[in-house]
């Protein structure tokens, strides 16, 4: 591919940044400084800009602390999207795994394997998504077995079986289901007869939200999270 369309997709800059870099000299392929953004290169060369490597990977994986507010979007003409909270230098084809609520906060997901994305939010694989809840009033028993059992929540959603424990105090739980619809634990709370106050997802399968993002930061998955969703 070309020079400058290697370095764009691997989040260097745009293809206009880039081709000035080039023209400016601070682009090298295999250690040979290079002026011609239209060069063609291939996915195991070594390119470097101003020293350092910029390696080829089909693809990227960032675990980020979604703060309230923003929504979970590729892009959108009035509010804030999650890919805005990234750093311009970033890789095309991003998007974030399922959807958090604009005021859910929490473990988000953003890569550009679409494949892996599909595996973590099919039901059938049973990837298991954990959230923390405070609620407007107590729970107990009677709402544990009824999200165990497989909700009713109105007429278009049944609740797949999911697990619900109780904390102390007793309004704050914490639920984990394994599919992720519409606004679905506070329509499963509102089913029971209580309103969610705020929601937290603390975890995606094997990804832990991070306790050192602040909300609205993140971060690249380190190599040992990396294998772990990959092999779901």
């Amino acid at each position: 591919m070309r020079l400058d369309k290697y370095l764009s997709e691997m989040g260097a800059g745009t293809r206009s940044e880039l081709k000035k870099a080039v023209r400016a000299g601070r682009v090298t392929v295999n250690g040979v400084k290079v002026r011609d953004a239209a060069i063609h290169v291939e996915k195991d060369d070594e390119i470097c800009m101003d020293g350092e490597r910029v390696a080829y990977e089909q693809f990227v994986y960032y675990l980020m602390n979604k703060p309230a507010g923003v929504i979970s979007a590729t892009e959108d003409t009035r509010d804030r999207t999650v890919l805005d909270l990234l750093d311009g230098q970033q890789r095309k084809g991003l998007f974030p795994v399922g959807r958090l609520d604009r005021d859910t906060e929490g473990l988000l997901l953003i890569t550009n394997d679409g494949e892996l994305a599909h595996r973590l939010l099919s039901p059938k694989n049973h990837v298991d998504k954990v959230y923390f809840a405070r609620l407007d009033g107590p729970v107990g028993e009677t709402e544990r077995r009824l999200f165990a059992e497989g909700l009713r929540v109105d007429e278009t959603l049944t609740a797949m079986p999911a697990r619900l424990d109780v904390l102390e105090p007793a309004n704050e739980v914490k639920v984990t289901i394994r599919e992720g619809k519409f606004h679905q634990i506070k329509r499963m709370f509102a089913a029971v007869g209580r309103e969610v106050l705020y929601l937290k997802r603390l975890s995606m399968g094997p990804l832990v939200l991070d306790g050192s993002l602040a909300p609205g930061t993140y971060r690249r998955l380190t190599e040992e999270e990396e294998s772990a969703i990959i092999s779901l």
